[in-house]
């Protein structure tokens, strides 16, 4: 049976699988977390061309987040060293920064999540690198379109089955697959939490949603089949055929009457094309 927990802001909030409602207090700490991850992302939109290294992407990420006065909530988690993620082309997610440059026809995922006074603002955007194939532009698209479909099943009295099952039956009307093994997760004051929220389920399961509920929607599509598998590196996950993924990320609250982004773009920047 879900046990649900209110948050009021000031007791000790533990990973302890229970689904957290939030108050006034948490929804005011994820709106400025959210605006600052999404802004960070727009600053991202004219930076990124052929040439560009991930490593240059990473720091940029890391003196935004600073200046911003927050932190890279990714550093140091669980061993990681750098402050985003970076996935090109057939990687899924968790792609490390390094002193790899982009390629004109590239695709690449940027991961965000600045930790803002408490509070942890997850984000990520694709992002189209110079002349880019119409199947790439095809799947990015679609995968866009897939995250504001869950969005929009995210609300009081739903189940958080019929996030994944609309997204399912978007992404494979168009053939492609959806990755089982990465999922979107519940946040707040802690990075990752209860619950998980899967891309590809059965309508009409799982937890009720219910106002104060802070998650992810994250929905990885692949251009193939949807399997993954995990590099040597013990983070970088890649499409075990080769075929392309993308993702799109927000983090949302479920409110009253519906929910609301935390991440979107300040500018209007949510999907490419940018320019």
């Amino acid at each position: 049976m879900t046990e649900y927990q209110h948050i009021t802001g000031t007791e000790t909030v533990l990973r302890d699988g229970t689904i957290k409602l939030h108050g006034p207090e948490g929804f005011e700490g994820m709106r400025k977390a959210g605006r600052l991850a999404a802004e960070i992302l727009d600053e991202l939109a004219s930076f990124i061309e052929p040439g560009v290294t991930t490593g240059q992407i990473d720091d940029l990420v890391r003196q935004m987040t600073l200046d911003g006065g927050a932190v890279p909530a990714t550093m140091g988690y669980r061993g990681y060293a750098h402050s985003c993620c970076t996935s090109i082309n057939h990687v899924v997610c968790h792609g490390i920064p390094a002193d790899k440059a982009l390629k004109d026809g590239d695709i690449v995922n940027v991961d965000v999540t600045p930790l803002l006074d408490g509070w942890h603002g997850d984000t990520s955007r694709m992002f189209l690198v110079g002349d880019v194939s119409l199947k790439a532009r095809r799947l990015v698209e679609v995968t866009y379109e897939c995250l504001m479909i869950g969005i929009d099943k995210a609300k009081p009295g739903a189940r958080l089955g019929d996030i994944g099952a609309a997204i399912q039956k978007h992404a494979e009307a168009h053939r492609y697959g959806v990755v089982r093994e990465f999922c979107g997760h519940g946040l707040g004051r802690l990075f990752h939490d209860a619950p998980e929220v899967v891309h590809a389920a059965k309508a009409g399961t799982g937890p009720e949603l219910k106002p104060g509920m802070f998650m992810t929607i994250e929905p990885m599509i692949n251009l193939g089949k949807p399997w993954v598998k995990l590099l040597s590196d013990g983070w970088t996950a890649v499409t075990r055929d080769k075929s392309l993924s993308a993702q799109f990320e927000h983090s949302i609250g479920i409110t009253e009457d519906g929910n609301e982004i935390f991440t979107a773009s300040p500018k209007g920047l949510d999907k490419p094309p940018y320019g």
